[in-house]
């Protein structure tokens, strides 16, 4: 998306119609408009997200500027309008958005809003202006920029320094969805969603039957149960993380004061084997659990050395004759003669010999199958033959933990204890105990509704499995579950390539945002990211994760809205990739404030390299280093000529 131009009038303090041309050439791509604080650096910034959305972040709603309303008559109307033309995937659009106001002669408010904002998008196809109807406005809105999206390409120095704040808080979720729609992995999900309601569209008819129709039922509100449990553990989660940020910040504050200084060291070692007792048991739960897939060899091993008793002289059923059948003994003791000419007289040697052979040849004959059973159960014997002596390790393991755990567990609640009696970390430490607790309590509703989520998808997946075998006997029905079997077949694959690429997207993202990052902040810091797109930042040369300042937070944000610009460029590029995005636009206001110089020329020189297009609102002290660092970067130069309070003029 390239943001050709900005009209606006009577928005706020820019009186009258005004017209912004932005710098669009592939190597000139900054725009720069420098002006004091209160000149309308934000208010410009605003005027984007009130044309695309209609949205704003200002106190007072009227937009109407205050100029324009002072010379008007009582009755009298006049429109508010910004139009903001660009292009989009090579079609260019002019997004209008219009609010009328009138005159009143209240002295409280002077001014009202009279009816709803009017919005209006015209695009060129074939050189012919076209409108888009009233009903796919939205829609088409929301291809070109969605408007939760907006705040990673239209900021103030506030809002990025919030975003930073979010992701190196643990609070990835949001800008994981960004990522996620940004860089076209929207439509994976889309269609998983949809396949997975088709799915559960997918139900027998239960004509006579009565049992499938129980059964849909029964599938069907253990759905909602699983939902109901799956939007639970989502609010645990969200009432985690400030929870946990919480207790990281208090534990911070316990371990600066200097009283409690050998207190918190002390903690500090506890709390490191707390962890590694519980991976410890974890681990060996692990093991204990796999030496018990033995136990269906273990349980029948007495059946299988009995059955291997009873069949320890089978060996003679080994004397058949291949591929002769009583049949063939039975024909030549009626002829009375061999095939090899003997005479074979009743009471004879011979005749008894052969005869004998009936105990060994088919149907009686089952040496081959006695001797392959002889084998498995020798091996699976000799499989399980150690399990009860791995299992009681592997549980006195786990026996012994308990006892360490329960000393470290008491030598912690001593030293908060102390901690808590120091009058100058008192109340921290009982706020910090006391989120603990609630942490506590939420880790154990967890595990409590994870293992229920569990039952309850075991319970439909035996449902399924009796309402299938019901189904199948009805040929309407077969149809159905065949269709229900490709759509699952279709999930699967879907969400399998889904992870895949996902997986393949945030390695990408977390290497490209380390580059841009070590740009603007040097080498000494990287940051990992999880799957859930929270940011940890570590620190290179000692490793372990590291408290950061408000520069560096903000850093983090630039850093990842411009590796997601990166990437989205990048994938313009990809003929066969699946991921095809759009670049945008960075419209930033005055977010160069928290940067010392050195960062500022950094970011100066990284974002237009990175960037589309940047059009940047700078305060007049940082104008001077901003232009420097940017250099031949900048197309356009604009400044704010703000007569008073209330009326401002944008010139070049």
């Amino acid at each position: 998306m390239l943001l050709k131009s900005l009209k606006l009038k009577d928005f706020r303090q820019f009186k009258g119609e005004q017209f912004i041309t932005f710098a669009d050439d592939p190597v000139q791509n900054v725009t720069v408009i420098m002006g004091d604080n209160g000149a309308g650096k934000t208010t410009l910034a605003q005027a984007f997200t009130w044309c695309l959305y209609g949205e704003t972040s200002f106190k007072d709603k009227v937009l109407l500027c205050r100029s324009t309303s002072s010379q008007m008559l009582p009755g009298q109307l006049e429109k508010v309008r910004a139009e903001l033309t660009l292009i989009h995937k090579n079609t260019e659009y002019t997004i209008i958005s219009e609010q009328n106001y009138k005159k009143t002669d209240k002295i409280d408010k002077p001014v009202e809003s009279v009816g709803q904002r009017e919005a209006t998008i015209i695009f060129k196809k074939d050189g012919q202006q076209e409108y888009v109807k009233t009903s796919q406005r939205d829609g088409r809105l929301k291809e070109i920029l969605p408007e939760e999206l907006a705040r990673y390409f239209f900021f103030d120095g506030e809002n990025i320094k919030d975003m930073g704040d979010d992701l190196s808080q643990g609070k990835g979720t949001e800008f994981a969805r960004a990522v996620r729609s940004l860089l076209g992995l929207d439509a994976f999900t889309a269609a998983i969603d949809h396949l997975n309601k088709t799915i559960k569209s997918y139900k027998p008819n239960s004509g006579a039957n009565l049992m499938i129709e129980q059964y849909n039922q029964q599938i069907e509100d253990l759905d909602k149960e699983i939902d109901k449990i799956e939007k639970r553990l989502e609010d645990i989660r969200k009432q985690e993380v400030p929870m946990d940020a919480k207790i990281i910040e208090l534990q911070t504050l316990i371990e600066k004061n200097k009283a409690s200084e050998q207190l918190a060291a002390n903690r500090k070692k506890l709390l490191t084997r707390h962890e590694a007792l519980e991976a410890s048991k974890s681990r060996n739960i692990g093991e204990l659990l796999s030496v018990f897939k033995q136990a269906p060899a273990y349980f029948s091993k007495k059946m299988m050395k009995d059955s291997l008793h009873l069949v320890q002289d089978a060996g003679k059923l080994d004397k058949s004759v291949p591929f002769v059948r009583a049949e063939t003994i039975k024909y030549l003791l009626e002829r009375n003669r061999c095939i090899c000419g003997t005479e074979l007289s009743i009471g004879s040697d011979t005749y008894a010999e052969l005869n004998s052979l009936f105990n060994y040849v088919p149907p009686k004959s089952i040496g081959d199958s006695i001797n392959d059973f002889r084998k498995k159960c020798r091996d699976r014997v000799r499989s399980c033959e150690t399990m009860l002596e791995s299992m009681e390790a592997k549980y006195a393991d786990i026996c012994s933990f308990d006892s360490e755990y329960e000393d470290v567990e008491q030598e912690l609640i001593e030293i908060d204890k102390q901690l808590s009696s120091l009058d100058d970390v008192g109340k921290v430490q009982a706020d910090l105990m006391r989120y603990k607790t609630e942490l506590r309590n939420l880790d154990k509703e967890k595990d409590e509704l994870n293992v229920k989520k569990g039952i309850k998808e075991s319970e439909k997946q035996r449902k399924e499995k009796e309402l299938s075998t019901l189904a199948l006997q009805d040929k309407q029905n077969r149809q159905i579950m065949l269709y229900k079997a490709y759509a699952q077949y279709m999930y699967d694959s879907l969400r399998m390539k889904y992870e895949e690429e996902e997986a393949k997207v945030r390695e990408k993202l977390e290497k490209t945002v380390n580059e841009i990052f070590h740009d603007i902040l040097g080498e000494g810091f990287s940051l990992k990211l999880n799957s859930k797109y929270d940011v940890e930042v570590v620190l290179n040369e000692i490793g372990g994760s590291s408290e950061t300042s408000t520069a560096q937070n903000i850093s983090i944000i630039f850093a990842f809205i411009a590796g997601v610009i990166q990437m989205a460029r990048d994938s313009q590029n990809d003929d066969v990739g699946l991921l095809v995005s759009e670049p945008y636009p960075l419209v930033m206001d005055a977010p160069l404030s928290a940067f010392d110089k050195t960062r500022i020329q950094t970011v100066c020189d990284v974002l237009p390299k990175i960037a589309e297009q940047v059009i940047i609102f700078i305060k007049d002290a940082d104008g001077e280093i901003a232009e420097e660092h940017l250099g031949n970067r900048i197309g356009r130069r604009l400044s704010f000529n703000a007569v008073n309070k209330v009326e401002t003029y944008v010139t070049s």
